[in-house]
């Protein structure tokens, strides 16, 4: 059996590796860009089904309101601060699949701060990863497969915009690939620096987590799923948070 700091960085790097599968197909698959927008809306359904039940539930018992509440608004504020300044710098649009994905010639500095943008949008994800084996040594599978197939159309729309701004075959899967090995090592790091540390403490970072999982998906993933679904993108939505719901429940037997 290996010891319980390298299973985590292990099913970090499970999560992590959806976002180079996703951005496998993205880049080699010619896929229409209503099907992208479909897979997007399924996967914030999943995302959001997943920070309810298995991120803030958690952390609400493990820690109580006022540690939850302070994380979870804390985790949307650093990431918001955080993805404005990088949308500044050119990754405002670093997960669209379309034509407002910036364009290598136009982004200036922008490869830099989509890859940036891509690590702040992975990290927290995999930190709850290493965090939800402190209690009793095993994973919440339930948190890996929603993180998982949430991160497919992550890298598959992203991917798919960074072949039609220009970017290189070698730097598209440079980043993913980056991201995937630094996801696992988040995760490790979730469970070996946050094992000492009190309940309350835990249940805040948790719920800093789920805090900017949230404020991603309503800035990132479900503009790109409207734009082209429309009508049906909260229908799709919904799918995506049955289908983690029923994963979860089905945990607890």
């Amino acid at each position: 059996m290996f010891p319980v700091w390298l299973q985590a960085g292990f099913w970090g790097l499970v999560g992590g590796s959806a976002l180079l599968l996703g951005a496998a197909v993205g880049y080699f698959v010619s896929i229409p860009q209503r099907a992208i927008a479909t897979i997007m809306a399924f996967g914030a359904g999943v995302l959001i089904s997943a920070l309810s039940f298995e991120l803030m539930d958690k952390a609400y018992k493990r820690g109580g309101f006022d540690s939850t509440a302070i994380g979870f608004l804390g985790g949307a504020a650093v990431y918001t601060a955080a993805n404005w300044f990088l949308s500044q710098q050119g990754a405002k649009h670093r997960k669209r699949s379309g034509s407002l994905h910036p364009a290598k010639k136009e982004s200036g500095d922008g490869g830099l701060a989509i890859a940036l943008g891509a690590l702040l949008d992975g990290i927290p994800e995999s930190i709850v990863i290493g965090v939800s084996m402190i209690s009793g040594g095993a994973v919440s599978w339930v948190t890996v497969a929603a993180i998982f197939l949430s991160n497919i159309p992550e890298g598959l729309s992203s991917a798919a915009g960074m072949k039609k701004a220009g970017r290189s075959i070698g730097y598209v899967f440079g980043v993913w690939g980056a991201i995937a090995v630094i996801s696992g090592i988040a995760a490790l790091l979730g469970y070996t620096l946050f094992s000492g540390f009190s309940a309350e403490v835990i249940a805040a970072t948790t719920a800093v987590a789920a805090g900017g999982i949230l404020a991603m998906i309503s800035d990132t993933m479900i503009p790109e799923a409207f734009e082209e679904t429309h009508d049906f993108a909260g229908l799709i939505t919904v799918c995506g948070f049955l289908a983690a719901f029923v994963l979860s429940k089905l945990a607890e037997r």
